[in-house]
């Protein structure tokens, strides 16, 4: 059974987010985890407060949170509900990206879905900020799921790589899943000016063809340029579905997104993200 965990604030952006992903799986089995972490609820502007109203505080937010969670499982069962799916709520007293954390290595979770923005963000950027403190810190696979986006099989997924990084298998085998499940093909793009390849970016290359020898793989090289405007021009010319990037200190994913802010880097990506990572778990 695929374990699936689905952060919510309760927005229609994070509603939007949890029946993209029963869409996304809908012949497989799952269960889906929908968490919600209230914390920031109980401390809220209360900065000077007694430790007895805090905690009397601190239960009043978990039984809203815990009732919030149950009519929202009430909502998207569907009707008739999905027999391959069981859902389980989940309210913490913790930081979103703490809370997911600490849940995803509990449960040894396959993949975050969430939405790209939350109640509190601003609709001038792609991504909200604790969408991209979720990309930056967990060590789980992350599902970005854009406002707005009608689902659509990803018949063409986007996978821009230097090749630098030494992949991780699990995290290739949830592509290939995904890839196989819709018949899609990789394009793997690298920006360069150069011919040839090191032989570590050799190295790596192969495991990732080895890792998914059993989809439709493209290889292709692009001038280096703004990266960002590169990969968005890919997604319009190609009818991308989905964009996949590896999550790595001084990565090609680091570059895009650390050093400012989406809008700056001039990212606007209007399909599903999947942000895999390259760390141990």
């Amino acid at each position: 059974m695929r374990t699936i965990l689905i952060p919510t604030d309760f927005s229609k952006n994070a509603l939007h987010a949890l029946q993209y992903a029963q869409e996304l799986y809908k012949c497989e089995r799952c269960c889906f985890f929908i968490l919600h972490a209230y914390m920031d609820e109980v401390y809220g502007e209360y900065k000077t407060t007694s430790f007895e109203d805090l905690e009397e505080r601190k239960r009043i937010k978990k039984e809203e949170s815990e009732k919030k969670l149950d009519h929202l499982v009430g909502t998207i069962l569907g009707n008739p509900p999905n027999p391959l799916h069981n859902f389980e709520t989940i309210a913490v007293f913790d930081s979103l990206v703490d809370g997911i954390n600490d849940f995803v290595n509990e449960m040894n979770i396959d993949m975050v879905i969430m939405g790209t923005k939350g109640e509190t963000s601003d609709h001038k950027t792609t991504f909200g900020s604790y969408t991209i403190e979720v990309f930056k810190y967990l060590k789980c696979p992350v599902l970005a799921v854009p406002e707005g986006f009608e689902y659509r099989q990803p018949k063409v997924i986007l996978f821009p790589t230097d090749y630098m990084l030494p992949y991780k298998r699990r995290e290739l085998k949830l592509l290939g899943n995904l890839a196989r499940k819709f018949k899609s093909e990789v394009h793997c793009l690298y920006f360069t000016d150069f011919d040839e390849l090191s032989i570590r970016q050799m190295d790596n290359k192969k495991f990732l063809e080895g890792s998914l020898s059993d989809t439709y793989l493209s290889f292709g090289t692009t001038p280096v340029k703004n990266k960002a405007e590169g990969i968005m021009e890919y997604v319009e010319k190609n009818e991308v579905g989905m964009l996949v990037m590896v999550n790595s200190r001084h990565s090609f994913f680091e570059d895009m997104l650390y050093r400012s802010t989406v809008d700056l880097l001039g990212l606007k990506v209007g399909i599903p993200f999947l942000v895999m990572q390259n760390l141990n778990r």
